[in-house]
């Protein structure tokens, strides 16, 4: 009877591993309809022409711009050589995935949108190779300045605050804040925000700064715009500050939601992030610019993505750059019909979790791409931060336990330190800490070092096991072995510690689910788009579409990774409790033992 635990843990499995599939079978078989077609990542041309708002708050005067240079140096005269690039010839970029039109991932897994497109040109012009790698946009300036990436390309608003870190090239783009709030809802603009009010913005942004700073209340704070949209919708808050260009992309009919205002200002302008002290590189990108608004690629570019009238006073490059040559957005935003009521009709709340989180088409696109790309990731990451870790791990453990106080101390402070720090935080001093230092080891890609962030994370856990399992062995086991002639390192190492480790195989195996899960916080140190994992695929595909099932696609292949080890570690520890079951004895053996007696 003791096989039973282990049948039914292996029935468990297959049922899992069959739902899994059948879920994948019914992807291939929904329909595809407008909504599921839906891609933010993708040009929208002049069907969504806007023109500028005429809800503008009152309190929004238009600072002077101190900024914008007056002129440009001359393509010709610029020496790309002495750019200071992190590697010579190649502009490398850090960006985000989450922000269409702006900047996102397309469904071909390259890194696209108005800004990213717009730097290619300028890359082109002068002559440099443009390599893009995702990050966040909490990092993404402090990265700038420490030299991992030459430029960071994110629809980043200047401020005076974010020039005291980097420098910035001039305008390329503006933008509105538009507060989003729910139809019928009693906020109709700013001023109608107080302390009551939940309101909705993504960290680290200037709509962040401007609710804390200018409006002098506290947000509700996301880590991207989709999660941040999608409790707006679930009413979890009541208003959303976001970027213009955002909002208008993430509002879709009945949705029940409308930007009841905007608020704008000259001197807020959008513009490529620098180093602080590279100025022939912000110098080179302000002459590019002007080359791509001057020879219309510029306007090209504008009117795919983002064709919006500009605001009065306003115009991207320098103060000697022409103006670009536009369509007339507001005649063509003026001619479209749009139909109010079906904008405005909120969707019922289950069709709205239909909608949101069972998009059947869309898992039936997330699955390949997570297949291909996230989970070899996925597997890479946790596999070598594992075998580091229990490496790294047993010498922690055996030096805690010394008896020498030079060993036993460093490894009881290494211990507490890394179990006592977050992991990003310990992900991030390794990569933004160590990495420029072995920059010319790495090819500064970040993506060992992440492994070895979680590896160093994980050996601090994987220690406290080891340590555990070695002192439960029983005190006699080592008198025993040391009464045989064994030494203590000999006792220690055939005797005690084999024991102590073949205790804590579970807890081993829990600690490895653990990393696979972890493994999803290595994109805060950028990395390319072959190099993303499950999460950042999932959410990747949640950006392009504005819709939460890619990630719940990824969070199933989590299941099938982590169900079967979990299952595996039961049966282990279920296994060493109890031994190997018992073997039925075969019936002649059976007559053969007992023949003669009675």
């Amino acid at each position: 009877m003791a096989v039973l635990p282990a049948v039914r843990s292996r029935a468990l499995i297959a049922v899992i591993l069959l739902a899994v599939g059948l879920s994948v079978t019914a992807c291939g078989s929904g329909s595809d309809d407008a909504a599921t077609e839906r891609n933010l990542c993708a040009p929208p041309g002049l069907a969504a022409a806007s023109a500028a708002p005429t809800n503008l708050a009152s309190s929004a005067a238009a600072g002077s711009d101190r900024y914008t240079t007056a002129a440009t140096v001359p393509l010709t005269s610029i020496d790309v050589s002495k750019l200071g690039l992190i590697t010579p010839g190649k502009l490398s970029v850090g960006t985000l995935s989450d922000a269409p039109p702006s900047i996102c991932v397309d469904r071909q897994g390259a890194f696209t949108g108005f800004d990213n497109e717009l730097l290619k040109a300028i890359g082109a012009k002068l002559g440099l190779q443009v390599e893009f790698s995702g990050t966040e946009f909490a990092g993404l300036l402090a990265q700038v300045s420490g030299g991992r990436f030459d430029v960071g390309s994110s629809n980043i608003t200047t401020t005076d605050a974010r020039r005291q870190l980097v420098g910035f090239t001039n305008g390329y783009d503006f933008g509105y804040f538009s507060l989003v709030v729910p139809s019928g809802s009693a906020v109709k603009g700013f001023a109608d925000l107080n302390r009551s009010t939940r309101i909705a913005v993504v960290q680290g942004t200037v709509q962040d700064e401007f609710v804390v700073n200018q409006l002098h209340l506290d947000p509700v704070k996301f880590p991207d715009y989709n999660t941040a949209y999608a409790n707006l919708k679930s009413g979890q808050v009541d208003a959303w500050v976001a970027p213009s260009a955002q909002a208008e992309g993430a509002i879709e009919p009945g949705d029940g939601t409308t930007v009841s205002q905007n608020t704008f200002s000259l001197d807020n302008f959008v513009g490529y992030a620098v180093a602080k002290n590279n100025q022939p590189l912000i110098d080179a990108l302000n002459s590019g610019l002007d080359a791509v608004i001057a020879d219309g690629t510029y306007a090209e570019l504008y009117t795919d993505w983002v064709p919006r009238q500009l605001p009065p006073g306003w115009k991207p490059g320098s103060k000697a750059a022409p103006a670009p040559q536009l369509p007339d957005f507001a005649a063509l935003a003026a001619g479209k019909q749009k139909d109010e009521t079906a904008q405005n009709a909120p969707k019922s709340t289950v069709q709205q979790l239909k909608d949101t989180f069972f998009d059947w088409s869309l898992y039936r696109k997330a699955f390949p791409d997570l297949f291909k790309t996230g989970l070899p990731n996925t597997l890479i990451l946790a596999v070598v931060s594992g075998a580091l870790g229990t490496v790294l791990g047993m010498f922690l453990a055996v030096a805690g336990i010394s008896r020498t106080r030079w060993l036993r101390w460093p490894a009881r402070v290494y211990t507490d330190i890394f179990r006592g720090l977050p992991a990003v935080v310990i992900i991030l001093l390794i990569g933004l800490g160590v990495g420029p230092v072995v920059r010319n080891l790495t090819g500064n890609n970040p993506y060992w070092l992440g492994a070895v962030a979680l590896a160093l994370l994980a050996s601090a856990y994987i220690g406290e096991i080891f340590r555990s399992g070695i002192q439960s062995v029983e005190a006699g086991q080592l008198e025993a072995a040391r009464a045989i002639g064994f030494g203590y390192r000999q006792s220690m190492t055939l005797v005690v510690i084999p024991q102590g480790v073949r205790r804590v195989l579970p807890a081993l195996m829990n600690q490895f689910i653990a990393l696979i899960k972890d493994s999803s916080l290595i994109y805060f140190l950028g990395l390319l788009a072959t190099q993303r994992e499950l999460f950042a695929v999932g959410r990747d595909l949640n950006a392009q579409t504005g819709n939460l099932s890619p990630l719940v696609a990824a969070g199933l292949v989590y299941l099938i990774l982590t169900i079967p080890l979990t299952h595996l570690v039961n049966y282990i520890d279920r296994r060493m409790r109890t031994g190997r079951p018992d073997r039925p004895i075969d019936q002649v053996e059976a007559a053969t033992i007992t023949e003669g007696r009675g």
